[in-house]
């Protein structure tokens, strides 16, 4: 094989590091796409790129560990259901794992509108792990191998003038070298992680697993900005020391629904177990507060994340209160083990024997593994595109909490992207884009690409803009066609999708063609108001106090339906009038979308820009005006000089490929 050694453009003052290079005396295995990793990220990484046909193979340093649940023993949840849903219905694994190895299931906030219904599973670890690898060992296309990688191995390619780094393969620790076109990065908190326990450090990804240092040196070095996040976990503690009789008990659905959009039913439905809440104490708190100068990652300036943070950092942020809830979570059917949700710290291990035992029903609790906090290397994930391929290394994509994310949805749904892609890219098929428009990995993957991540990143329904149109029950409506036209979505899916969306079809015209006066709906025992207007079943659905199901005594024919296909119907009929006015505002974002930016545009040569200004172009180079409109700091008048720019110097793109012609400037703007 022909040398290939990278020499990259580094920072001032950067170390120069020689990467790997292959020569014709070194064995190479060859292959399109390397995933490395095998967490949630690297587990959809690497299904995702085997689906588009790419030889792929998944690398990680435990092959006992892929699809370990390295937190807490539950899938979905806020936002995060959606996301999962999204996964399953560009045909990723997650869903379909979490309906096989889920022990108790509930749709929270099911008091609100369906537009915040969140589906959420408790799920037994070795369960999910022992389904996980089972699909990917027998996952078309993908190899699977233990291994550490060490480097990166690039070349230097000339495109329009200018020289360009892209992936040629990785280099094992052992000294082997893999060739590919794509390498996917999927480390976890395993990039230089390092567990924090009261002041004790030491070089862990996860408790007796080694971190992946030569990664970290290899991106630093690329010119890639690393920074340091933190996460934790809580203490497992073991379930006969617990007094459960002093908590609330939480029952599961009595009707479970499926996460997968391939199931009807989950497999544990009548199996489901309990789950207790308590909650913390003054005297938690006190301990907590008495001993936070022990704590090594509470005291450095190391952002932990927000929305499922420490124990110490509620106490440090809420001293007003008094109490903070604790759900006692089994971590299986045959585990001893219980995962107190929402007591993570990294207090001294003797101290937090003492913390824990102040909490109601913990009185003599044994911890039989102390709670730590992890501290890892993330990238700017303004360094990446709407694909997750990087924009410095062509062929060079990162998912998961390398990017500044926290959660394993999160991951998943980074994941399935980085990996569909990765093997698209391999292949020269054209990429698969997700917009805010069509979905909350769309969603994420913007914020993150737009703003980047000052602290873990989590997903919540609130974060979008149109969440009555970007539903948990309808991802597949949203995405499965797409993935479809990709060549992603397997003929299995795409008949039962098909047969979905046919019977949807079918019950909504059934209901809008019953159409009966007010004074015939009220002889059905229907309050209606006599105004004269007609109306339709459908309509009749948008009232809240109409269930689809009262509607079966003047359509017997909507009791041959399957019930989720009614609840689809339902939900679709309750939105009909919110939907049409946000299709207003999904054109005008569609619209700005499709004005595509040069990415390699040079800001310094568009007059009118202030310096500040064009440093956060330069750096986030936004690929649509519409991201560029999205970036922090952006002012109206800001985009008037892009724009004109833009549209000057042909940099402006409409889809097709022809010059933006717009003849408002201001109009764009304001739209």
């Amino acid at each position: 094989m022909r040398r290939c050694l990278s020499r990259l453009t580094l920072k001032p003052g950067a170390r120069i590091r020689r990467y790997a290079s292959l020569s014709s005396s070194e064995h190479a295995l060859a292959y399109d796409v390397c995933v490395i990793g095998g967490g949630h990220a690297g587990c959809e990484a690497a299904a995702g790129a085997a689906r588009t046909g790419a030889r792929t193979l998944l690398l990680t340093q435990n092959l006992d560990t892929i699809g370990e649940l390295s937190c807490n023993p539950s899938m979905g949840g806020v936002g995060k259901g959606t996301l999962m849903r999204e996964v399953d219905a560009l045909d990723g694994l997650c869903s379909k794992v979490t309906d096989t190895a889920g022990i108790q299931f509930q749709m929270l906030n099911r008091s609100k509108g369906a537009a915040v219904w969140s589906p959420r599973a408790q799920v037994d670890r070795k369960l999910y792990k022992k389904h996980m690898q089972s699909a990917l060992h027998n996952y078309p296309n993908l190899n699977i191998r233990a291994g550490s990688v060490f480097d990166l191995v690039l070349g230097n390619v000339t495109r329009h003038g200018s020289s360009h780094s892209e992936v040629r393969g990785v280099k094992l620790d052992s000294g082997e070298v893999i060739t590919c076109s794509q390498v996917v990065i999927c480390t976890g908190t395993f990039l230089s992680g390092e567990i924090h326990i009261g002041l004790k450090r030491f070089p862990a990804g996860r408790m007796n697993e080694a971190p992946s240092v030569g990664l970290s040196a290899s991106l630093s070095a690329a010119g890639f900005r690393l920074g340091r996040l933190q996460t934790g976990t809580p203490a497992r503690l073991a379930k006969d020391s617990i007094d459960f009789s002093k908590m609330t008990v939480q029952y599961g659905d009595q009707v479970p629904v499926p996460f997968s959009f391939m199931n009807d039913v989950v497999e544990n439905a009548n199996k489901q177990i309990q789950c207790h809440m308590t909650q913390t104490t003054p005297t938690t708190h006190d301990i907590v507060r008495a001993n936070i100068g022990q704590c090594v990652h509470i005291q450095e300036t190391k952002k932990g994340p927000r929305y499922c943070p420490s124990l110490e950092a509620k106490v440090m942020r809420f001293p007003q209160k008094t109490s903070h809830n604790v759900w006692l979570e089994p971590e299986g059917y045959d585990s001893e083990l219980i995962y107190p949700n929402g007591l993570s710290c990294s207090l001294p291990e003797d101290v937090q024997e003492k913390m824990y035992r102040s909490v109601p029903g913990l009185e003599n609790v044994e911890l039989v593994r102390p709670a730590y906090g992890v501290e890892y290397d993330h990238i700017d994930s303004r360094e990446l595109g709407p694909t997750l391929e990087t924009k410095r290394i062509k062929g060079l994509f990162l998912a998961g909490q390398i990017n500044g994310t926290t959660g394993y949805e999160e991951a998943a749904g980074q994941g399935v992207v980085a990996g569909l892609n990765s093997g698209l890219s391999a292949l020269r098929k054209p990429p698969l884009v997700i917009s805010r428009a069509e979905g909350f990995i769309g969603v994420m993957i913007d914020d993150l690409i737009v703003k980047g991540a000052e602290e873990p990143y989590r997903m919540f329904t609130s974060r979008s803009e149109y969440r009555m149109t970007l539903r948990s029950d309808n991802a597949d409506l949203r995405l499965t066609e797409k993935g479809r036209a990709a060549g992603v979505v397997s003929d299995a899916r795409w008949v039962r999708f098909e047969a979905t969306r046919a019977e949807v079809t079918r019950v909504t015209e059934l209901l809008r063609s019953y159409v009966l006066s007010p004074q015939k709906w009220q002889s059905y025992g229907f309050d209606r108001k006599r105004d004269g207007a007609m109306k339709s079943a459908y309509e009749l659905l948008r009232h809240r106090n109409v269930p689809i199901q009262a509607l079966t005594t003047v359509l017997p024919e909507l009791n041959a339906v399957h019930p989720h296909i009614l609840a689809r119907v339902e939900t679709d009929a309750v939105y009909s009038s919110h939907l049409r006015r946000q299709e207003a505002d999904l054109r005008v974002f569609l619209e700005d979308e499709s004005l595509s930016l040069n990415p390699h545009l040079d800001y310094d040569t568009v007059e009118g820009l202030s310096s500040e200004v064009k440093e956060r172009l330069a750096k986030v180079r936004p690929t649509s005006i519409g991201a560029a409109k999205r970036m922090e700091g952006m002012t109206p008048s800001s985009m008037i000089y892009l724009l004109r720019h833009a549209r000057r110097t042909n940099a402006v793109k409409l889809p097709g490929g022809s010059p933006s012609a717009l003849a408002d400037d201001v109009e764009i703007l304001t739209s």
